[in-house]
């Protein structure tokens, strides 16, 4: 007779037990977001976790990801705000004065506290868990050799494993390129100065929200795009976020690639198709490659996919039965609440239980001004997919909340199934979009219908109306609406 067991994450399990023999020993490679939600899990469920790790604590997004870049991006629009808002003419603008080294104090700082609070301090007071410092690599399919970082080496012996080593910016092989102190996100969150000229390469998450805070605190920024900015997304949203961009200074060159860079006496030079680029610094943010080069993933027969990332199955569980994979060292999407859940699931299946993580009402957010915030289908994927949609796009000059904030950048679209309304998708470009966006997701994972969203009671004067209203377009014309009509 099974038994079905409801755990706290939200997903049910077949005949998972509370407990799992205290013999079990799970190896965990890396300690970011994928990592410490599985060894906690699994310690929860009674296995005893060896956790190693060969750089600082944390993984990318406390360290060098999401906390300092947010709190660069922060920063930079208070000094946005400063220099220019809606609401100059009774509040004077005054250009403030950047004091870069102060705030990567302040910005280090909470990175540091977060750190210590969510990982360093979890891990030293769980007995379970033991840290291995060192860089881990497969000498068989159930044994780990750990370099140390006296030039030792200690073997792990484990009944199972999760690889959870994260990704690491790639850079793109441009003739002149290798060699030249090029930035990364890792060094442009780091660096102490601003520079007076950055071109940026890349027109992705990483490559407009630096960007953007870049050109906020002082430096005359270039964005070499090489197709479109936000190209994977409806095409609106980069449309959008290009307008913006432009309006606040920053140089969009789209359909740009640069075939040479040469750095000499502190300058960049770039070769574009629309001439020279010159910069003080030059970020390159292409993208992430799976961290694994360094694991001898073939001792353990574990396989890797065409684009080179570890190769999953719906329970993370890679091409070796007992060892697991998650983050963003695999084909998830590069998020952080992904990669902890897929850790928190892993260790699910890796302790007796059966857990999958349905990613069909993923959010996501671009942490841009205005912000971009997508969850389910646009009308692309939707049609990929064979599914007849009906859309309707709001602009926020209907929303009250942003008349109230004299900003009415942006729009908000609802794609639905065609004859049934039910809410497939939703795309938003807004002044804190990604507050609303969690609205739309489980509006979708509860299979809502436009219509009873539109039913639905929303606070006047928030942005997240801006869901009510959209979804009202399908059967009114908002226009004639009275301004919190239901």
């Amino acid at each position: 007779m099974s038994s079905r067991v409801l755990h706290a994450t939200g997903e049910t399990c077949n005949s998972c037990p509370s407990q799992v023999e205290h013999s079990l020993h799970v190896a965990v490679i890396g300690s970011g977001g994928a990592a410490m939600a599985a060894a906690l899990k699994a310690v929860e469920q009674g296995a005893r976790v060896t956790l190693i790790e060969r750089g600082t604590i944390g993984g990318t997004c406390v360290n060098v990801g999401c906390v300092p870049s947010k709190i660069m991006i922060r920063a930079a629009h208070i000094a946005h705000l400063r220099r220019q808002s809606p609401f100059d003419d009774g509040l004077p603008p005054a250009a403030p004065t950047v004091l870069r080294e102060r705030l990567l104090v302040q910005q280090q700082a909470r990175v540091d506290e977060l750190r210590h609070a969510k990982y360093e301090g979890i891990l030293a007071s769980t007995a379970a868990i033991t840290v291995l410092r060192g860089e881990a690599r497969f000498k068989g399919p159930h044994t780990l050799s750990v370099g140390t970082a006296d030039g030792g080496a200690r073997e792990v012996g484990f009944d199972r494993c999760l690889i959870a080593t994260g990704a690491s910016p790639a850079i793109p092989p441009i003739p002149g390129l290798q060699g030249t102190p090029c930035w990364t996100s890792t060094e442009a969150l780091e660096s102490s100065a601003i520079p007076p000229r950055l071109a940026v390469i890349g027109s992705s998450v990483v490559a407009l929200e630096l960007a953007q805070a870049f050109a906020r605190l002082g430096s005359q920024v270039t964005i070499l795009a090489r197709r479109t900015l936000l190209f994977r997304e409806d095409p609106a949203i980069g449309e959008a976020i290009t307008a913006a961009f432009r309006a606040e200074g920053i140089e969009v060159l789209e359909h740009a690639q640069a075939s040479q860079v040469a750095y000499a006496d502190g300058e960049f030079v770039l070769a574009t198709g629309y001439g020279e680029v010159r910069a003080d610094k030059l970020l390159v943010a292409t993208g992430r490659a799976p961290a694994t080069g360094s694991l001898n993933l073939e001792a353990a027969g574990v396989e890797l996919d065409a684009q080179g990332a570890i190769a999953i199955d719906h329970a993370m569980r890679t091409s070796a039965p007992h060892i697991y994979a998650a983050g963003d060292c695999t084909d998830q999407p590069q998020f952080v609440y992904v990669a902890a859940a897929a850790g928190t699931r892993a260790a699910i299946n890796m302790t007796g239980g059966e857990a999958a993580l349905d990613l069909t009402a993923m959010p996501a957010v671009v942490f841009t001004d205005p912000q971009v915030a997508t969850v389910g289908y646009d009308e692309a994927a939707a049609q990929r997919a064979g599914i007849a949609t009906d859309s309707r796009t709001l602009m926020l000059d209907h929303v009250p909340r942003a008349l109230a904030n004299f900003d009415t950048r942006g729009f908000i679209k609802l794609v639905a199934e065609a004859g049934s309304g039910r809410l497939l998708g939703v795309q938003a470009v807004a002044p804190e979009a990604g507050e609303l966006i969690q609205t739309a997701a489980l509006a979708i994972r509860h299979r809502m219908t436009v219509q009873e969203l539109a039913d639905q009671l929303f606070p006047y004067l928030t942005m997240v109306e801006g869901l009510k209203l959209a979804a009202q377009t399908f059967t009114k014309d908002v226009k004639q609406l009275s301004c919190c009509a239901g």
